[in-house]
């Protein structure tokens, strides 16, 4: 018999687009692998989850599926449907590869999410510990530097703030919401799918820029005899408006070393 999708996800055969989605994401989260330390059994019930909500969901396979359902309780014989030991054989050879398949998917798609959410988090801590460390040293390398030099560092500068400000915005399109526009798109999956508002992003960013400033600016002043001694030429006990130029290049050093890193 062929597998029955609207039971499995325990829903009508009548069930609305978004009657089908809170089962599958309820049903998702109940049986998901990690949660039964990886059984064999629980994936390949994620996997007929996720195969039944991927059918249902698309209405062109979901219209297929309800013929061969049709089809099924009527006893039309094929191979879908006939109980002899080669079609049930068949029909499970065909099964575990299409389990092998989704199980395929979902940890592929898992390893993107992991990538993707790396490429906001290693700027996002890199310009926090660079505004921290650049606030203790507080160094003249600009003012210190020859014309070509100087050039070098605006040009990493500006190639750091727009790699900087690239990455902010794609974690704050993928991770986030517009309060405001919510109850415009309330029963849309993406917007479910992030959890933070974007004020409350903001809010964090601009807080962790002033924490790793005001931090890095107290030690850097219980520090001053010793760094200024270390670099007496490099150090500034003030201020200065270069110190703008750093932490869009640490930033930059360290995404292209982690890039580097993480490649296969």
């Amino acid at each position: 018999m062929v597998i029955n999708y609207y039971k499995v996800l325990g829903i009508s055969p009548r069930a609305s687009a978004s009657e089908i989605k809170r089962a599958y994401r309820r049903l998702a989260k109940q049986y998901h692998p990690d949660l039964h330390g990886g059984s064999e059994e629980a994936t390949k019930r994620f996997a007929l989850i996720a195969e039944a909500y991927e059918i249902l969901s698309d209405p062109q396979k979901r219209k297929d599926f309800d013929r061969q359902l049709a089809q099924s309780a009527n006893g039309e014989d094929s191979i879908l449907f006939s109980d002899n030991y080669y079609a049930r054989k068949l029909r499970q050879i065909a099964l575990e590869r299409r389990y092998n398949q989704i199980v395929d998917r979902i940890i592929e798609a898992e390893r993107e999410e992991v990538i993707a959410l790396q490429k906001v988090i290693f700027p996002l801590v890199a310009l926090f510990l660079s505004i921290f460390f650049v606030a203790i040293f507080r160094p003249r390398f600009f003012a210190n530097a020859e014309f070509f030099g100087k050039m070098a560092l605006i040009t990493l500068s500006v190639i750091g703030f727009i790699h900087l400000i690239s990455r902010l915005r794609e974690g704050f399109q993928k991770y986030t919401y517009d309060s405001e526009k919510l109850h415009n798109s309330i029963f849309e999956e993406e917007e479910e799918k992030r959890p933070y508002s974007r004020s409350v992003a903001f809010a964090f960013l601009i807080f962790g820029i002033g924490i790793s400033l005001g931090l890095g600016w107290i030690i850097g002043n219980y520090l001053e005899m010793f760094v200024a001694a270390a670099m007496p030429r490099l150090f500034s006990p003030t201020f200065q408006t270069e110190f703008i130029l750093y932490p869009p290049i640490l930033v930059l050093l360290i995404d292209i070393i982690h890039y580097l890193t993480s490649k296969d």
